[in-house]
């Protein structure tokens, strides 16, 4: 039976209610049930989403990108035909890795994570301030301080980070988990003729409470394993992480492999990979897709969301508040084409948003009071086509 287990004359009393009524009751908890699961427009997150892509890309501003005349027409017309464009998301700082620390740990910056860590060394941490952001000095946090890939595994989900040409020279650093030794100087800061994997678009390396475990080998992986892992369901991670190389990204331009780079080559791997993502099963079930840049370019230091500077530095954009208009671009079986939301976000809200999804708690400035995720205004398909 159904009922919960009670009293004894509380049970006598439940006995007596009719069949017929028990069976009505089951029906109608069965039903509440399953329009709970449905995708609604009143709640922040479709809860059918189950596996989360992210793809970031470097170093430009809203107006580069989405210009006429842009030089990534399929990233800046023919995705955002398919699926939404935030118009007014943010980084949150410069240069490269604090953004990318903010989209995983909703950490702060620090002076070194501004300054993309050349020294690989640890997070000496001296205190803790409000909103669990640690108070200190460094690039590699303590194995107690906690990522998104954490909090997967630990109500065990999924996920990997996807990183091009990661141990192309085994010199630089290693195929799987690659990162310098700790204290010492970073060799991928720049890219190498057959190596542009850079550590400082691979933020899981930068928590030893990834780095310290076995996992680090089997999660961060090269950018050549998803497209087998995609290729059913059950091998597919609930949380994908993917950093194209130093050319791929947009970051160089021209670059060491005689490719424009810049945004040309940024476009042409989206042209490759996204059809390759939007086609698996896991996407087409319950997928959603995020691209985005780690921050704005030039001076562009403007940030939304009342984001804060957090303990270690007075401006997360050395002359502002934040990284800069970026945008983005959702793609999902949950997302109408030509979706367009004019509603602030960042990249703590990109963490809380995957947060939601899974049903994890908030991790730093991703539970800032009044920080929104996406909400009715991105997902604007009511169920999944099917």
């Amino acid at each position: 039976m159904w009922l919960a287990k009670s009293a004894p004359g509380e049970a006598n009393y439940r006995m007596r209610i009719p069949t017929r009524l028990l069976r009505s009751a089951a029906l109608l908890t069965a039903a509440i049930f399953a329009l709970s699961s449905c995708v609604s427009v009143g709640r922040n997150r479709p809860a059918a989403i189950q596996h989360v892509f992210i793809i970031v890309l470097e170093n430009k501003g809203f107006d580069t990108t989405f210009r006429a005349g842009t030089d990534a027409p399929y990233f800046a017309d023919t995705l955002t035909k398919q699926g939404a464009l935030l118009r007014q998301y943010y980084g949150t700082g410069h240069f490269s890795l604090d953004n990318y620390i903010a989209m995983i740990s909703g950490i702060a910056p620090t002076v070194e994570t501004q300054s993309d860590c050349p020294y690989f060394i640890d997070f000496v941490e001296t205190g803790k301030a409000p909103d669990g952001q640690p108070i200190g000095k460094g690039c590699v946090y303590p194995a107690h301080v906690q990522t998104i890939a954490n909090q997967l595994a630990a109500t065990g989900r999924t996920w990997k980070g996807y990183m091009e040409d990661m141990g192309k020279d085994p010199e630089r650093e290693p195929a799987r988990c690659g990162h310098p030794p700790v204290g010492a100087l970073d060799p991928t800061e720049r890219a190498s003729p057959n190596d542009q994997y850079a550590a400082k678009h691979d933020p899981f390396v930068y928590f030893h409470a990834i780095i310290d475990s076995a996992s680090c080998q089997e999660r961060v992986v090269p950018l050549e394993e998803l497209e087998s892992d995609l290729r059913t369901v059950g091998r597919t991670p609930n949380y994908a992480f993917i950093s194209p190389n130093l050319c791929h990204d947009g970051h160089d331009q021209p670059c060491v492999s005689h490719e424009p780079g810049g945004l040309v080559s940024a476009d042409l791997f989206l042209r490759h990979w996204v059809p390759i993502i939007t086609s698996s099963p896991a996407f087409r079930a319950n997928g959603l897709l995020v691209i985005t840049f780690d921050e704005s370019i030039g001076l562009d230091a403007t940030a939304c969301c009342n984001e804060q500077p957090g303990p270690n530095t007075k401006s997360p954009g050395w002359n502002g508040p934040g990284g800069g208009r970026i945008g983005a671009v959702l793609l999902s079986p949950f997302i109408a084409p030509g979706t367009v939301s004019d509603v602030p976000y960042n990249h703590y809200s990109l963490l809380r948003s995957v947060e939601d999804i899974f049903g994890l708690p908030h991790l730093g400035y991703a539970g800032a009071t009044g920080l929104k995720p996406f909400g009715s205004d991105v997902y604007t398909r009511r169920e999944a086509p099917r």
